[in-house]
Formats: structure tokens, C-alpha cells, sequence
């Protein structure tokens, strides 16, 4: 990798770690260790266009987990579905909210890293650095206004509509 940044450099680019997103079979299995460990649901939905559910729950410290699950677990060519089968549920990727997407990608680019999957425009941009080239992390790059609240849905809905599929 290039060492022609420092992380001087890039403190105007990455704000901060933001998550980590956990891929799992069954999110309610789930729920249980999440309350052992202080877990306090925060936000949640179904991706309609990725073909998942998704729920955040803030831990103790501030820190945020997510949880990620397939829509339809019978689709073999998901890539949660991809992940579960070859890996199992664990660590699926941490994200960083970065303040301008673009820079972000340009800027790990020049690092000598891969950048895949970048989607430009709407409230939600995104870009991700290939776990070959972050030692086997997929890291997630993201532009968000934080002032912009998700619409509020209680778990119990988001649950419901894992049941729906």
C-alpha cells in the first residue's frame, strides 16, 4: 500500500466509525444476547431493492451493532445468503461515515486499495473497500445526513416483516 497519506490527512474525510454490521440467519435468535449486553433497539427496516432486514441496537458506550438478514433465505445468489453458506453468521463489515463519499473513495484509492459498489445520490451514498485488499475486511464508506432521522418503525414491525416474506 501506499504510504502517501497520513492520518493527518484524513481528518476531514472519515468522521467516524460508525457500525458493525453482524450477518445473521434469524435476527430474533439474536435478541437475547443483545439484551445481556445492554443492546437498546435503535432503527430498523427491510432493504426493499438488496433483498434484506436490517435492525441497529446501541450498546453500552455509544457503540452501534447491526444485524443483517436475508429476505428470502432460500436465494443462493444473495450475498448474505453467499456469506451465511460460506462463512456463517458473524462480522459482515464496519462502516464509516465519511463526510464526502467521493473524497473518501479517492482517497482510499490512492492508498492502493479497492474500492467496489459505489452508489452516488439520494440520502444514503455508499462505496466499499474489497476485503482482498483490507485484510479480509469488508469495510463500508458512507455519506449520511445524521439530522435526518430514519422514519421510526418499533422492532416488533420489523420483525413482523421478516415474517411476511
Amino acid at each position: 500500500m501506499s504510504d502517501a497519506l497520513s492520518p493527518d490527512d484524513l481528518d476531514d474525510t472519515f468522521e467516524r466509525f460508525d457500525h458493525l454490521a453482524l450477518a445473521v440467519r434469524d435476527i430474533r435468535a439474536v435478541l437475547p444476547l443483545l439484551q445481556l449486553m445492554g443492546g437498546v433497539y435503535r432503527t430498523g427496516g427491510r432493504h426493499p431493492t438488496a433483498g434484506f432486514t436490517w435492525v441497529q441496537f446501541m450498546l453500552p458506550g455509544d457503540t452501534k451493532l447491526e444485524l443483517l438478514t436475508p429476505a428470502d433465505p432460500s436465494d443462493g445468489d444473495h450475498f448474505l445468503n453467499r456469506f451465511l453458506e460460506g462463512r456463517g453468521e458473524g462480522p459482515h463489515h464496519v462502516t464509516f461515515k465519511v463526510r464526502d463519499l467521493r473524497t473518501a473513495v479517492a482517497a482510499t484509492r490512492r492508498a492502493g486499495y479497492e474500492v467496489v459498489g459505489e452508489s452516488y445520490g439520494g440520502s444514503w451514498q455508499e462505496a466499499f473497500v474489497h476485503p482482498a485488499t483490507a485484510h479480509g475486511l469488508l469495510i463500508q464508506l458512507a455519506q449520511w445526513d445524521d439530522g435526518v432521522a430514519a422514519p421510526p418503525r418499533a422492532l416488533e414491525d420489523v420483525l413482523e416483516s421478516i415474517a411476511e416474506t
